[in-house]
């Protein structure tokens, strides 16, 4: 009997659960009237101020947002910047007339030839072939921060082979300084190397000789060099060369860091003797312009033959320079 009746007992107590749950389910959490009151909090609380608090503008602008479903709104993470714009100068290569607008046509022709327009003047006297003032080429100045003696200025254009040579170029042919022994300088009628040695050394302190570096790829903005000259008459030179670079071109400066000797006297003492050569690529060709300046005391100045044998030694540093570009072009053209 008792296994019979467990399971009607069974059916009648899930049918009251049933009945119970079902009830539960449909009966309202809140009465209809209840309802509708707290529904009328939550908007009063959430209401809008009065259109006379807020701008109409803003109302628009809020009235016309899409509601967005989603919880981050990706456009958070980004925003769009004013586009920056920098004005690049414009570089328009010159004229040697526009460098030099006192230079005579006839001194031009001179300018364009091998020896170029060469000068010599005392300390006391004003140099004659300076540049424009708004041309930004100011050697004359720097050279008499040293308080020389004398000062020598040249003046000459390399003209264009067929290829024009960039600042690139007149780099690297400044870096050939182990070429500068091959070059001569007449005397008389002899043909002598001024420079009997050339070669870098590692600094100031270690006088090490250093090889010429490969040609350079990339043009750097500034560079400090040392370099060892063995003159065939006094003996070692020791220089210190910086370049710098600027928009228009490329200045080269030559500083002795220690004393000049002849025959262990000192007749020129450190930082006395200074040599600018500024190389510009324009219209007609490279323009060199070189001012040396340096000071020497009086009675040995007067025991030379001073001016000609410090032209002679520029022409050196010259020809130095113009076969290093003429190079550089030679082998452009080889390449084609």
């Amino acid at each position: 009997m008792i296994t019979r009746r467990l399971p009607l007992f069974r059916l009648t107590v899930f049918f009251l659960l049933f009945v119970f749950v079902s009830q539960l389910y449909a009966e309202p959490l809140f009465e209809e009237n209840e309802s509708s009151l707290i529904a009328e909090e939550i908007l009063s609380e959430e209401a809008i101020p009065e259109e006379d608090t807020l701008d109409d503008d803003l109302l628009e602008d809020v009235e016309d947002e899409p509601i967005e479903d989603d919880f981050l709104d990706e456009d958070l993470f980004f925003f769009e910047a004013f586009p920056l714009i920098f004005e690049a100068p414009v570089f328009e290569i010159r004229s040697f007339s526009a460098i030099f607008p006192s230079i005579s046509q006839r001194q031009i022709t001179r300018v364009m030839s091998e020896q170029g327009l060469r000068s010599s003047f005392a300390n006391d006297e004003s140099p004659r072939y300076l540049p424009d003032p708004d041309s930004g080429i100011d050697l004359f100045s720097k050279i008499m921060e040293k308080k020389p003696s004398h000062i020598i200025e040249a003046l000459v254009v390399v003209p264009y082979n067929e290829m024009e040579i960039d600042l690139l170029d007149i780099y690297n042919a400044l870096g050939r300084i182990e070429k500068l022994k091959d070059y001569t300088a007449s005397f008389g009628v002899n043909d002598i190397h001024v420079f009997t040695e050339s070669t870098r050394i590692e600094s100031s302190s270690n006088r090490r000789a250093i090889p010429d570096p490969p040609p350079a790829v990339t043009l750097p903005f500034s560079e400090t060099m040392y370099l060892r000259l063995r003159e065939f008459s006094i003996g070692n030179l020791f220089l210190r060369g910086d370049i710098s670079i600027n928009m228009y071109g490329l200045t080269y400066s030559m500083t002795n860091f220690a004393d000049v000797r002849y025959f262990f006297i000192p007749i020129m003492r450190a930082e006395r003797y200074l040599t600018i050569i500024y190389l510009e690529p324009i219209e007609e060709g490279i323009l060199i312009y070189s001012m040396t300046g340096f000071y020497l005391p009086g009675f040995i100045a007067d025991r030379i033959n001073l001016t000609p044998n410090i032209n002679r030694r520029i022409q050196v540093f010259l020809n130095w320079i113009t076969d290093g570009l003429r190079a550089k072009q030679t082998e452009q053209d080889e390449a084609e």
